[in-house]
């Protein structure tokens, strides 16, 4: 009978885009004790030669979600890769999971291998705050599938229909509410209030 694999314990970083998701998993990775883990950064470091890369890149310019079995793929092999390489430590390092899942059966498809602790529900109410959140990192980042407006207010509207439903999937009492409106300190203080806990309870440190 073949080994079940390790699910390694991870919070999820959730919200529409631009609503600060990579922001914060870019400043958490920095502190000791978390691993940001982002399928957005993977999939623009694939090599853009490949199949998988032609293949996301055509559902990402038209802002539509890759699909599951791909994007499940890609993110167990590239997390495996990193884990391999001790850049991530599964007995030191919270995952913190960002932009994945993103649909309901991503949530299925990843529990032999997520032990899904928390839930960090990046909340921005001023949809015009996202959209020029997304539209200045096209510009700083070179990322054209976030410069047309069309393609963003696709993908917050797919966000709503596709991806919102992923919150009813978890225990209510895992899911925490963060205003992430205000200044990048303050979001990250509300982050790590919820998340020191769990490291506590899930990793020993020496």
């Amino acid at each position: 009978m073949a080994k079940a694999p390790v699910r390694y314990p991870a919070a999820l970083i959730f919200g529409a885009p631009g609503a600060g998701k990579g922001t914060q998993g870019e400043i958490l990775t920095r502190i000791p004790g978390f691993f940001h883990l982002s399928t957005g950064v993977i999939f623009r470091k694939l090599d853009p030669q490949t199949e998988e890369a032609r293949r996301i890149k055509e559902y990402c310019v038209k802002g539509e979600l890759v699909p599951d079995e791909l994007t499940i793929s890609i993110f167990l092999n590239w997390l495996e890769a990193r884990r391999a390489a001790d850049k991530f430590k599964p007995k030191q390092q919270l995952l913190l999971l960002d932009g994945i899942p993103r649909t309901v059966n991503q949530c299925k498809l990843l529990e032999r291998y997520i032990d899904v602790k928390q839930v960090l529900y990046f909340e921005c109410l001023d949809l015009e705050i996202m959209v020029d959140r997304i539209r200045r990192r096209a510009v700083l980042e070179g990322r054209p599938d976030d410069a047309s407006e069309s393609v963003t207010r696709k993908r917050l509207e797919i966000y709503e229909r596709d991806t919102t439903p992923v919150l009813n999937y978890y225990d209510p009492a895992i899911i925490k509410r963060i205003d992430s409106s205000g200044l990048p300190a303050e979001v990250l203080a509300g982050c790590l209030q919820h998340l020191i806990p769990i490291l506590k309870e899930n990793f020993v440190f020496e």
